[in-house]
């Protein structure tokens, strides 16, 4: 039985694997929940799962989940009282909680850095599906997860997919990597065509279903730029090994070519249980996890190169990546307040490539790893949008 806890419970991952587990209780038991502020849901989900400790991170919703825990539906006097923690103190808790064994960082943004790296720290095993923990501070991440000695499993499909493919090969015989992108509800639209898209028309994802976040990031393609970051971290290939192909039908999730040229893909339908089911039960594979992927009715698979002239946000990433040091956390926060602006109205699709750009060139990058000043640029890149909005 492996104990689990889920930072970002509440969120599309998080339920993706509330919904594996719940089908597989004799492997799994879920002892740790965290949620912004999404209550109701997380009532259902410690109802369902019974975790020993939850933490929500917006004060007002975590009292009033402690006054609903104290008369919960079903207790009884053997059930143990659920512990509800506040702020994202209370969620550093949760992951490096003692009776969890594994932790699953799906929290969205920046703010999954300080729990999954708590969680490391307290040498707990990892199924990363927070890109944006390595997009700011891969270095740093990557070097305690050495240090702790810990497994961090990606959940990304992408990466997922890159894992399986590696595994049992030498990464001296690959020659690069290639991460596929459905292309986004955009696909083959002009600069022009996107100039008057709604926030409705950027989150009719084609493939998945997901946060509002990062749907607009694969609408505008930052999404696979932060996973081009990602995927250096975690697989140790320079910028000019990764390569990103548009693959619209979302079946080949990514692929390996080595040195001979062969190349292996891995095939699936879009289902997120799959990474999740794999990093939990590593190195098994439950049966039953996903609807088989027949290939016969499926015909066609087709590759593009991504239009980067249209969606810039993935060469701004590739900048960041080459530049390095603090570019990166600067990219990323300048992509997340951009996106929120997106998400209200107060900005055009257009202005989020431009206002991103324009927070680079101004930002002075320095080689870092003090996690402080990460966020201290996290902290100015954000104030220079709000300045430029």
């Amino acid at each position: 039985m492996k104990h689990i806890s889920i930072l970002g419970s509440t969120g599309s991952i998080g339920k993706s694997a509330l919904s594996f587990i719940g089908k597989h209780r004799d492997r799994f038991k879920v002892v740790g929940l965290t949620a912004n502020s999404s209550i109701e849901t997380l009532k259902q989900q410690i109802i369902e799962f019974r975790p020993e400790v939850v933490a929500v991170v917006q004060q007002d919703a975590a009292r009033e989940l402690s006054r609903w825990v104290t008369q919960m539906p079903d207790a009884t006097p053997d059930t143990p009282p659920v512990q509800v923690l506040t702020g994202q103190e209370g969620c550093c808790d949760v992951a490096a909680y003692s009776k969890a064994e594994f932790v699953i960082s799906a929290i969205v943004g920046s703010s999954g850095l300080r729990p999954t790296l708590a969680a490391i720290r307290a040498n707990k095993h990892i199924g990363l599906a927070n890109k944006e923990t390595l997009v700011m501070a891969g270095s740093i991440v990557m070097a305690e997860v050495k240090r702790h000695n810990v497994n961090l499993f990606p959940v990304d499909s992408e990466h997922s997919a890159i894992f399986q493919c590696l595994e049992g090969y030498n990464v001296n015989d690959v020659n690069r990597l290639i991460l596929t992108a459905s292309g986004g509800p955009f696909f083959g639209k002009t600069t022009l065509e996107l100039q008057d898209v709604s926030v409705e028309d950027a989150l009719k994802h084609p493939s998945w279903s997901m946060g509002s976040k990062i749907t607009v990031d694969s609408a505008t393609l930052m999404n696979k730029g932060l996973e081009v970051i990602e995927a250096h971290h975690l697989f140790g290939f320079d910028h000019d090994r990764i390569d990103v192909l548009v693959h619209p039908q979302s079946i080949v999730h990514s692929l390996v070519e080595f040195n001979d040229g062969a190349m292996l893909a891995q095939l699936s339908l879009p289902d997120m249980r799959g990474p999740i089911a794999y990093a939990l039960s590593y190195p098994e594979r439950v049966p039953g996890v996903l609807n088989r992927c027949r290939l016969e009715e499926i015909r066609s698979l087709n590759f593009y190169p991504p239009d980067k002239e249209t969606f810039p946000c993935l060469s701004y990433a590739y900048d960041a990546l080459r530049e390095g040091g603090t570019m990166p956390a600067a990219l990323n926060a300048a992509n997340e307040a951009v996106v929120e602006l997106f998400l209200v109205n107060a900005i055009r699709f257009n202005q989020i490539p431009a206002i991103i750009n324009d927070v680079m060139s101004r930002h002075k990058t320095v080689a870092c790893d003090d996690l402080e000043v990460i966020f201290e640029v996290d902290r100015w890149a954000r104030s220079t949008v709000a300045e430029l909005i």
